[in-house]
């Protein structure tokens, strides 16, 4: 495992568009560390910077102190699973995930030791004789995974990796990644735009937008504690509520915002109940989202005229066109000008 650590990196295509803009990132030996955002916010620049597919117009990146800012890619022992597949098509399954260890001068039984473990982790036993081609997406992203598993690099780096797996095997994936960054406490940067997948395998969790890292704590600080209105809501599902303070009778600063999650906010029925330490407000259900366990509501108050959403467990919401009675608990307060949080 490998600590790894960019002082001063900026990237800035020749059409003048910032991909990152002048960072310090300090990641741990063998610390998993999760880049989640939206689409065009840099995580994957900042992947390829790493991995050396990208040069920075200006700073340094250093492997376990080491400056490698101008070192190839192979040179640098560590190994990139990328959205794409990038599968060597006229090898099998098996001669695919040896490559790299064949290549290193790694003995044969080794190779097939390493090999076997592998596919037995991902479920690619019966797909080893088999061509890409013999292969549907999800499998071919199994064996994109596996050849960088196979490595025991310093480090590896993930760029979406199980963006094209069916929802069962992404989370039979990600708890195998988990596992084997427990069992081999590399060093892992992972990037994704799925704030599930950030918030379960992430020790650290860094939020981008425009080139820039937002916050960087642990998921359950992230979550808890968001550092503005932009954090707030790319973080949880469904997103945080942004009212303005003076709505709920709030005491703010002037234009203040008031963030409340769906999960905290409290419905009762009938006639107007009484909620423990917080007073109710009359709202009309516009709309509901079963989910199973829990249903999506999503309501507006009757005064202020102001829409809200909340999640509430159980199978049987309340029928739209219902009048109901919410309560709003843990309340965050942002700045309604730069959306940065208030105290």
């Amino acid at each position: 495992m490998a600590a790894i650590r960019l002082e001063g990196i900026e990237k800035v295509y020749p059409n003048g568009h910032i991909a990152i803009r002048p960072l310090d990132l300090d990641i741990a030996a063998g610390e998993f560390l999760v880049l989640v955002g939206p689409s065009g916010c840099g995580k994957s620049t900042f992947l390829r910077l790493v991995a050396g597919l990208e040069s920075p117009i200006a700073g340094r990146i250093l492997i376990d102190g080491a400056d490698i800012t101008a070192q190839p890619p192979q040179a640098r022992d560590v190994a990139m699973v990328f959205q794409s597949y990038a599968l060597y098509p006229h090898m099998t399954v098996r001669e695919n995930l040896a490559y790299g260890l064949r290549v290193r001068g790694i003995p044969r039984d080794a190779r097939a030791e390493r090999v076997a473990a592998v596919a037995q982790a991902l479920d690619l036993q019966q797909l080893l004789d088999r061509r890409p081609s013999q292969l549907s997406g999800g499998q071919r992203q199994r064996v994109a995974l596996g050849r960088a598993m196979v490595r025991q690099p310093k480090a590896f780096l993930f760029d979406e990796p199980l963006s094209n797996l069916d929802p069962a095997l992404r989370a039979q994936a990600r708890a195998e990644i988990a596992r084997l960054h427990q069992a081999l406490t590399t060093t892992v940067v992972y990037v994704t735009h799925d704030q599930e997948e950030a918030m379960t395998l992430g020790g650290r969790v860094a939020v981008m937008r425009d080139g820039a890292i937002e916050q960087i704590a642990p998921p359950l600080e992230v979550y808890a504690c968001p550092a503005n209105t932009f954090v707030a809501r790319f973080i949880g599902a469904p997103p945080m509520n942004l009212v303005p303070a003076r709505v709920l009778g709030i005491a703010a600063p002037e234009g203040a915002l008031a963030g409340v999650r769906p999960h905290d906010i409290s419905l009762g029925t009938g006639s107007r109940p009484t909620f423990s330490g917080s007073a109710s407000v009359p709202a009309v259900v516009e709309l509901v989202e079963p989910r199973g366990p829990d249903a999506v509501v999503h309501l507006r108050l009757e005064a202020p005229d102001t829409p809200i959403v909340l999640a509430i467990a159980g199978n049987q919401p309340p029928a739209v066109g219902s009048r109901v009675w919410v309560a709003l608990a843990g309340v965050h307060l942002f700045d309604g000008t730069s959306g940065s949080r208030l105290g």
